[in-house]
């Protein structure tokens, strides 16, 4: 048998113990397009620090991003209205089960602790693990300079680089950074040497600073495919989900939404 390798086999395997009933008891079958047909607005998780997928300028308050666009084009499909709300990796699967929103669209990696607890749509991006550190630094100018006795290495809490990079250090430290701290105030008071994130949020910072520089890994470290998040147990509303984005796959609406926001290399075709 040959093995099966790459975000789109990774997707396809996730989805299928999705569909098994790998995720448990949740939502009645029906119940959330229901909801939200009868309340007439779709309300829509968001991380609103998302570079690039989620982001809400901190000056003017608009929001953008690619998922911005994605969600603003599902209400649209579904004859909605639109509501956004503020979410976290952290609080991801909580704001999902209490119904605080009936999707979850801020670029979300398809991890297998997080599919014990929800539901995905078909993904839509893959990104690896970059690095973000100072043009500046003198500790970390190259990728094999990032696992060194004495660096300190920061994730954002709750996202998928934390337990990933946890297993891969052997000698340099790791600090889990919680909101409201960002990756970048503390990169910049010098409490850490480097950032992980991924490509998304990596090229946004090195596109809109002078301070920032971006390190690819040389090969491949933990390719994951992004899809959108919802309560489990919901067949119909999962399916309502995975249609939207075969249907704007389809009609180009996709390919535009991420060209627009610089993410056309991450798409999955």
């Amino acid at each position: 048998m040959t093995p099966c390798r790459g975000a789109r086999c990774w997707a396809a395997c996730l989805l299928y113990l999705a569909a098994a009933g790998w995720g448990g008891a949740g939502a009645v079958a029906g119940e959330v397009l229901e909801r939200v047909q009868t309340r007439g607005t779709l309300k829509v998780c968001i991380w609103p620090d998302y570079q690039r997928i989620s982001f809400r300028d901190p000056r003017s308050g608009q929001l953008s991003g690619l998922d911005i666009d994605l969600a603003t084009a599902l209400a649209a499909d579904l004859n909605v209205k639109l509501e956004f709300v503020d979410s976290s990796f952290p609080t991801l699967v909580q704001d999902l089960h209490t119904n605080r929103c009936d999707v979850a669209m801020f670029g979300i990696a398809m991890l297998p602790k997080r599919m014990e607890q929800l539901q995905f749509s078909t993904p839509y991006l893959q990104s690896d693990i970059h690095a973000v550190t100072t043009r500046t630094s003198r500790t970390v100018r190259q990728w094999s300079d990032i696992d060194q006795p004495g660096v300190l290495v920061g994730v954002q809490a709750g996202t998928f680089m934390e337990p990933v990079m946890r297993q891969r250090l052997r000698y340099a430290g790791l600090v889990s950074i919680q909101p409201p701290q960002t990756r970048e105030r503390e990169l910049a008071a010098g409490r850490v040497d480097v950032f992980m994130t991924d490509y998304p949020y990596g090229r946004a910072l090195v596109d809109n600073t002078e301070w920032a520089t971006l390190l690819p890994p040389p090969t491949p470290i933990h390719l994951l495919p992004y899809a959108h998040a919802s309560k489990p147990g919901d067949a119909q509303w999962r399916a309502t989900l995975s249609s939207f984005i075969a249907r704007i796959r389809q009609d180009g609406r996709l390919d535009s939404a991420a060209r627009r926001h610089g993410l056309e290399s991450i798409l999955l075709p």
